[in-house]
């Protein structure tokens, strides 16, 4: 299975051979730093929503639950679904979901394992800049791999109303999803340095999986080590086509699978390199689209 630190895995209950599962679309309080929250949508109570793991081959019922003030609905970002199911009311006939109702989507998974997401489709500019996505990670039923540590970590930014810039508050904020002007960019819904490390071990082989649904690109650079890029978008990239890197730009409405050799101990940072996305909210201190890759 794949760690996704701090948030939470999606249950399901198996019957008749489909997995049932169930997300609520609805407010949360998220704290992305102690003592300081903002109000913004999620799924089940966690921002980005709880991770949805299966493998290929599996059925699936997934009930979302409208809990928001407003109409949604849920697109399976990547996966090849019937046309009802993919969730984009205003071009297919999969319907919005109204405040108060439910919609079963239901598919077999026919992609192969890889990292994909799911998020809204509907006023897309308000509800992802809300908090509205989460990872959707088909997995292999091929347990012959050499990968001993594999990491999810969803990319996301926030404009946060009513602190002034610099200024880090304890207290409970609003989202203003329509402004351009980001102050805090968080890591699976935390900003550094609460953000919890990725631990590993001298001689591990380390995967991090990384997707962004939010309106920025994140070049995403590790220090201390190269890695290989080994799938695309849930795609696996064929040995002879990996590139080897330190940096990769993670674009909106992308995922990338990044491996690598866990060979210099020590704490390394891994964080987008865009100067003002490592702080919150323009502090001096180091912040933001940050986190540690530790060596225990």
């Amino acid at each position: 299975m794949v760690s996704r630190p701090d948030v939470p895995d999606l249950p399901y209950k198996p019957q008749n051979g489909v997995k049932y599962f169930k997300l609520i679309a609805e407010p949360v309080r998220r704290e992305i730093l102690p003592g300081l929250y903002i109000n913004g949508w999620g799924y089940n109570g966690s921002i980005p929503g709880p991770t949805i793991q299966v493998y290929s081959g599996d059925y699936v019922n997934i009930r979302v639950v409208n809990h928001l003030p407003q109409a949604t609905s849920v697109h399976w970002h990547g996966l090849d679904v019937p046309n009802i199911m993919d969730g984009v009311p205003e071009i297919e006939p999969s319907p919005k979901i109204e405040p108060g109702g439910y919609f079963d989507y239901h598919f077999k998974i026919i992609n192969p394992p890889g990292t994909h997401m799911y998020h809204t489709h509907f006023n897309t500019p308000v509800q992802q800049m809300m908090g509205l996505g989460g990872a959707f990670i088909i997995l292999s039923h091929n347990r012959n791999t050499d990968i001993q540590r594999d990491y999810f970590l969803m990319l996301q930014e926030f404009t946060v109303t009513g602190l002034m810039m610099g200024e880090i508050m304890p207290g409970t904020y609003d989202l203003d999803p329509m402004s351009h002007d980001f102050n805090f960019f968080t890591i699976n819904g935390r900003c550094f340095p609460y953000v919890t490390p990725l631990r590993v071990k001298a001689g591990e082989n380390v995967r991090i999986r990384l997707g962004n649904i939010v309106h920025n690109a994140h070049p995403m650079h590790i220090h201390g080590h190269q890695f290989t890029i080994s799938a695309s978008d849930g795609n696996t990239i064929s040995t002879n086509n990996r590139l080897v890197k330190n940096t990769v730009n993670v674009a909106s409405g992308e995922t990338y699978d990044l491996e690598f050799k866990a060979n210099n101990p020590g704490n390394w940072p891994f964080h987008c390199h865009i100067p003002h996305h490592m702080s919150n909210n323009m502090q001096m201190k180091m912040g933001g689209m940050t986190t540690v890759i530790e060596y225990q």
